[in-house]
């Protein structure tokens, strides 16, 4: 449905229905895609979605080599022309929809693109790969530019951590979450592996810093203190980034944390492995996608959703809570952030968001959207909360967890 709507937006200044011949006809794309050329069917659509989303009004932004199509000039002409028709003569005729033009993206494989913050050598790489093996995973400098590379069509999914075993809750992708329209699709849980690296010939002795991701600090403060190294410790944006800019810089009086992985890409040496307080260290991630699955009752299903409420006192959380526990729906997590001055998008299914609330409480529960159990219990958590949006119903990470 999403495809088809945006093949039959208006391109150019005169409203048609652009030809569509994936693998028989060669088209070039004017306008804000600067005379890309567009090869295959995936790459058609999406450069339909860029030109009729909201992506020409953002800051142009490379990653990995794929630049995001800058803002056309004030009365510029958007237009797909084929630049050869079936036969192989010039065509401008339009081509009729086919069934596979309606079909939704797929669930795994090559074509699908994933977005995740890091560079490569991220955990969060690994768990894009592992939530959907083969996928072309794109790295994000910012969780900012994660979300809104799904929302404007430049990746079909985002993979992003929003908690961790030992440092807890990554409180940015959950104030993220309720500034933007992605819905959870999936989660995976990864293992996590920390290393300590350094160039090539530096011994632990040599080293006066440590620098990496805030959590993979915290993740091993005591083993570091247990080596005995007197060292100055130093957050950085991410793991695998704190690797790369040990490498570039040829800083051997600096190691990193990060993972045996990034060690390999940049040419570093482990120095240490296995360095996490905690044996069973685990990050769980969420699979982020522009509409929500249909959620099922076949297959253990976890929703997540955020509410809050304008009166003070607990009486209106012990409600909330009865709500589910009378209904024998098992909660998994629990927590309130206080207000931000921000402005939540608007939720179809509870009017305006725009009014301003004291704390906002994000919460798991372990059944499926499906279930009428869950479909009575937010009914009635509607009547105690002035402001309800699930932020998705998605099936449980089952695989089982090996540590290595």
């Amino acid at each position: 449905m999403a495809a088809a709507s945006l093949i039959m937006a208006p391109i150019g200044p005169t409203p048609r229905m652009p030809g569509h011949a994936p693998c028989r006809a060669r088209c070039v794309v004017r306008g804000s895609l600067q005379g890309a050329v567009v090869n295959s069917r995936t790459e058609w659509l999406t450069s339909c979605a860029v030109l009729s989303s909201k992506v020409a009004a953002q800051v142009p932004h490379s990653t990995n080599g794929y630049v995001a199509p800058a803002a056309a000039p004030r009365g510029a002409v958007l237009d797909l022309v084929p630049t050869r028709g079936i036969n192989g003569s010039a065509s401008n005729l339009p081509q009729p929809l086919r069934i596979a033009d309606l079909c939704p993206a797929p669930v795994h494989g090559s074509e699908l693109r994933v977005a995740y913050q890091g560079v490569p050598g991220a955990y969060s790489e690994k768990a894009a790969g592992k939530a959907y093996p083969g996928c072309d995973a794109v790295p994000c400098d910012q969780f900012e530019v994660a979300f809104q590379a799904v929302e404007n069509w430049i990746t079909d999914r985002a993979v992003l951590p929003v908690e961790n075993s030992l440092g807890g809750s990554i409180h940015r992708n959950y104030d993220l979450m309720l500034r933007h329209r992605l819905h959870i699709v999936g989660e995976v849980q990864l293992p996590v592996h920390h290393c300590l690296l350094a160039l090539p010939g530096v011994r632990k002795e040599d080293i006066t810093r440590v620098i990496s991701h805030p959590q993979a600090l915290a993740q091993c403060e005591h083993t570091i203190t247990r080596m005995g190294l007197s060292v100055v410790r130093e957050a950085f944006d991410d793991t695998a980034g704190a690797a790369e800019h040990v490498a570039a810089h040829g800083l051997r009086d600096t190691a990193a944390i990060a993972s045996s992985r990034a060690a390999e890409l940049y040419g570093m040496e482990v120095l240490a492995d296995g360095i996490q307080d905690d044996c069973g260290n685990m990050t769980r991630f969420v699979m982020l996608a522009r509409e929500p699955i249909v959620p099922r009752t076949d297959r253990p299903f976890k929703t997540s959703i955020v509410f809050a409420h304008g009166k003070e006192g607990t009486s209106v959380l012990f409600k909330v809570l009865s709500a589910f526990a009378f209904r024998d729906i098992s909660l998994t997590k629990i927590e309130s952030r206080p207000h931000r001055p921000i402005r939540p998008v608007e939720d179809a299914n509870h009017g305006t968001s725009a009014k301003q609330f004291e704390y906002m409480f994000y919460v798991d529960f372990q059944a499926s959207l499906a279930d009428p159990r869950v479909q009575n219990a937010l009914a009635e958590v509607q009547e105690f909360t002035s402001f309800l949006r699930v932020l998705g119903s998605y099936p449980m990470d089952m695989t089982p967890i090996t540590h290595n």
